[in-house]
């Protein structure tokens, strides 16, 4: 009897772990198909965003630039040439002035003092000549008559003589005096621009002083441009100026610091008489009218020359062409908008805008802004280039 109930006990428990399965497999079923049905698909990842424009073909002009620096027409420094406290100062730091124009005093009393002195030394010397050449008459009359011997005549002679000497002496001694006290005012040698004056009023100025120099005047219409060109420029130069080549006389146009063009043409005017062994360069000066004295000296100098137009030159923006390996390397958006990576030979840069020489079509699109989002063979989502209308760039 217990066999059978045990057994009968069994039975009823398989027959609940097989329904329990059952059931749990049917609500798995049922979630997982619930589940499928509400799935939504993955949206796609969204394209790179690139600005681009077309290349641009248009007829340019060609220029070859030189940088440099600009110099007075004449600098002249303005040196005091005797000791002294400076008393005065008669001009206006940054204005023109004149040639003969007075700049500064220096106290002038100790050299005044001098110069009395001299004038004092020389009277004395000219009363002693007087006296000498009185006695050298008086022996002249007496000697016929033998009443002075040969001896007095040749030593009144010879106290004429040093008499005069002493007179040279104290009339240069005078002048000099005369000078050093002119020299106690400063006058302006051309007429120019005055600097700021290095000096202030009570200095001790002079030479071996630390205030020598005073201030600069330069002159500055015209003025001067000093840019470096190779040998090779210089060779050019050179020959077209031997064979009065037309080109020798195409106007230069001057750069000023802000991008603005300096409305004045300028000229060549000379080179310097050797090349820097160093750099390769010489020294050119080209001269430029300033009226009104707007340029001054130190002042950057960009000066070019138009050399030639180019016809039908492609143009991109500066920014879309890239350099890797010494090569430069464009990004152009092909009609599927697709990237592609293509090599080009660049040649004049004309603004902000590079002349490409090869590798490009016009009308084709390049990258300007993006382009470290991109890889050859991407798609992209191109826009046009939002500075391109504010620039002039396409």
């Amino acid at each position: 009897m217990k066999s059978n109930k045990h057994s009968s006990t069994s039975h009823r428990s398989g027959n609940l772990t097989r329904q329990r399965y059952r059931v749990f497999f049917a609500i798995t079923l049922i979630a997982l198909s619930s589940a499928c049905n509400n799935t939504e698909p993955t949206p796609a990842a969204a394209l790179p965003v690139v600005e681009v424009t077309e290349v641009l073909q248009q007829d340019v002009p060609i220029w070859q630039e030189w940088i440099g620096s600009l110099d007075g027409m004449v600098n002249a420094q303005i040196l005091a040439q005797v000791s002294g406290y400076l008393i005065k100062q008669h001009y206006q730091e940054g204005q023109i002035v004149k040639k003969g124009q007075l700049l500064y005093e220096i106290d002038p009393k100790v050299f005044q003092a001098n110069l009395d002195g001299a004038r004092s030394s020389l009277a004395r010397q000219q009363a002693v000549l007087i006296t000498a050449r009185l006695d050298l008459e008086r022996v002249k009359r007496l000697l016929p008559e033998r009443a002075v011997s040969v001896r007095d005549r040749d030593n009144a002679v010879g106290r004429a003589a040093s008499a005069e000497a002493e007179v040279l002496t104290a009339k240069a001694a005078v002048e000099s005096a005369q000078l050093q006290l002119g020299f106690t005012k400063i006058t302006s040698p051309i007429d120019g621009v005055a600097g700021i004056s290095k000096a202030q009023l009570g200095n001790l100025v002079g030479p071996g002083s630390a205030n020598a120099e005073l201030t600069t005047i330069s002159q500055l219409d015209p003025i001067k441009a000093y840019i470096p060109i190779s040998e090779q420029e210089y060779l050019q130069l050179a020959r077209n100026k031997q064979s009065k080549n037309q080109h020798d006389d195409q106007p230069l146009e001057l750069v000023l610091a802000d991008g603005s063009v300096y409305p004045h043409p300028g000229k060549f005017f000379f080179a310097d008489r050797e090349v820097n062994i160093k750099t390769g360069t010489i020294q050119v000066a080209i001269l430029f009218p300033n009226p009104g004295n707007l340029l001054r000296p130190g002042q950057y100098a960009r000066v070019r020359a138009l050399i030639r137009h180019k016809p039908a030159a492609l143009l991109v923006p500066q920014r879309a062409v890239g350099e890797m390996q010494g090569r430069h390397l464009v990004a152009v958006v092909k009609p599927d908008n697709i990237v592609e990576l293509r090599p080009v030979k660049a040649a004049e840069v004309i603004g902000r805008l590079w002349v490409i020489d090869e590798g490009l079509h016009p009308g084709e699109r390049v990258i300007v802004e993006g382009i470290q989002k991109v890889r050859p063979g991407t798609t992209v989502d191109p826009k046009p280039y939002a500075e391109a209308a504010a620039t002039g760039e396409r």
